[in-house]
């Protein structure tokens, strides 16, 4: 299936509400659309190993910096970050790329895979195809806390919760030693992109945004989620420090529709970059749903 003819403008910046969100657009214009969500604390650039090879699929890819990282679309307050309006973004974005009568596949890391789940689940007439990359879906992560050790790797989402405090103790992180930390705690990433990600951080202004993701999570009630009826993909990896096994297990319960669920082998956390090619040949398969 290819694009009607007014779907083939480029997108390189899409507005909300006010904000305005900064958009990489690329792939053949005629092409299905696959929107890529990133997650903290990354922007659209962790797709560029990934987006390439489903190009040369023949898939048009849409990846936006989302709120909080887009330097024009920084609202104040972790209420602003609730997931209902990270939602109506990407809604927002579909629109704006004239593919609004028509459905879209989402692929999302880390966060971006949260808001790609309440996509599929409060959305689905607007989605072919969901997959989520490293993240399960939110009713089976709160599930995981209670029956596994997922809430002391998640030990960081409650630290972040606080005020002005983990801002502080990140922008006081000794620039030698922040990538090594980081990389006991993720897994897996190069010295050159953890530099990327936390030099983005702490010096675009987007830290705090950034943080309010997390500090918005108790607006973010899983069980107003719908079950997710479209086609499903689910990658975790084994070597991911912050995710733990339940939430993969416990996945399966909150998807009804098709669903197939892949582990990576010896990859950290930072499946997009990390495991590029594996993830573009299971997404050349389920995209074809």
């Amino acid at each position: 299936m290819t694009a009607e003819p007014d779907t083939g403008r480029r997108v390189t910046s899409f507005t909300r509400e006010g904000l305005v969100f900064d958009v990489v657009d690329r792939g053949p214009a005629d092409g299905d659309v696959v929107v890529l969500l990133h997650g903290f604390p990354q922007t659209a650039s962790c797709w560029d190993a990934l987006a390439p090879l489903l190009h040369s699929a023949g898939f048009r890819t849409l990846a936006p910096d989302q709120r909080g990282y887009s330097p024009r679309a920084r609202p104040r307050g972790r209420f602003a970050y609730r997931l209902s309006a990270l939602c109506e973004d990407v809604l927002a974005l579909i629109e704006e790329a004239g593919c609004a009568d028509r459905k879209v596949h989402v692929v999302g890391h880390d966060w971006g895979a949260t808001v790609a789940w309440a996509l599929a689940a409060s959305r689905p007439a607007a989605i072919a195809t969901v997959t989520a990359l490293s993240v399960p879906h939110p009713a089976a992560f709160i599930g995981a806390l209670f029956s596994s050790r997922q809430a002391l790797m998640s030990w960081y989402m409650f630290f972040f919760q606080l005020p002005w405090l983990p801002e502080r103790l990140i922008r006081d992180l000794d620039p030698s030693a922040a990538p090594r930390i980081t990389a006991r705690m993720a897994g897996g990433q190069t010295e050159t992109r953890l530099r990327r990600d936390l030099d983005f951080l702490m010096n675009s202004g987007a830290l705090t945004p950034a943080l309010n993701w997390y500090r918005a999570m108790p607006f973010n009630p899983p069980s107003r989620l719908a079950a997710v009826t479209v086609p499903t993909l689910f990658v975790n990896s084994d070597r991911d420090p912050a995710l733990g096994r339940s939430g993969a297990a416990l996945t399966r319960r909150f998807v009804t529709g098709p669903y197939t669920f892949h582990t990576l082998h010896g990859i950290g956390h930072w499946i997009p970059e990390q495991a590029a090619h594996e993830v573009a040949g299971l997404l050349r398969i389920h995209l074809a749903h």
